[in-house]
Formats: structure tokens, C-alpha cells, sequence
């Protein structure tokens, strides 16, 4: 059985990207444009990992991540913040938030499927 993979990323070309990327790998993905829908979706669905994208309109990702490692339902559900904000000070911000792992933006390929290979496997 494939593994479920919830993708919150509001730029549509970053979306598709990712999609081609895991869906390539065999992924089942979800996406969705804002932390709000994909918050929703958690509580409807189950999912094996989470990528978050930072920036986000309404709830940004730092908040949407807090949000999921308070609930005991999914703290336990690796979540991979995706962000291009790679300044040393908002690095340990989006850390900060309860995210287990981050990935910058323009996206690297092999290491996203790499790390997302670390929390799967």
C-alpha cells in the first residue's frame, strides 16, 4: 500500500512540481492551497507524512505545524516544511514550530525524496 502524503503549498508551479516529484515515486498525495484545508483534511483523513509550505496566506505554515504536533492525534506525523525563506534567524523560527525536518526551495529533487525516504521507510 502506498504511503499518504498531505502537501500544503499555495504556488500552484511549487504544487506541481511536487506532485510530479512523488507521485513518480509512488506516493499518494492530497494538496491542498491553505493550512486551513489541510488541516480539515487531516481530521477526515489519515496521513503518513506532511509537507508544509511556510509562506502561506491565512494560517502560515509555522502555525498550521504547531497546530498538528499539539493534537495528540498527529503529533506523530513527520512534517517537512518546504520554504524559500532561508535566513538564518527564520530557519530556527520554522524549526521552532515543531517541524521535523525542512527543505529550501528552488527544490532539490533528490534530497526531498531522500529525506522524505528518512520518515518513511
Amino acid at each position: 500500500m502506498a504511503k499518504s502524503i498531505l502537501v500544503v503549498e499555495d504556488n500552484p508551479d511549487n504544487m506541481q512540481l511536487v506532485s510530479w516529484i512523488l507521485e513518480d515515486e509512488g506516493y499518494d498525495l492530497a494538496c491542498f492551497e491553505s493550512a486551513e484545508e489541510g488541516l480539515a483534511a487531516m481530521s477526515t483523513s489519515r496521513f503518513d507524512l506532511v509537507l508544509m509550505d511556510i509562506s502561506l496566506p491565512g494560517i502560515d505554515g509555522k502555525e498550521a505545524t504547531v497546530r498538528i504536533k499539539s493534537d495528540p492525534r498527529f503529533k506523530e506525523i513527520p512534517v517537512i516544511a518546504l520554504t524559500a525563506h532561508a535566513v538564518k534567524g527564520e530557519h530556527e523560527a520554522i524549526i521552532a514550530s515543531g517541524v521535523d525536518d525542512l527543505v529550501t526551495k528552488p527544490l532539490d529533487e533528490e534530497l526531498l525524496i531522500e529525506k522524505i525516504g528518512d520518515y518513511l521507510l
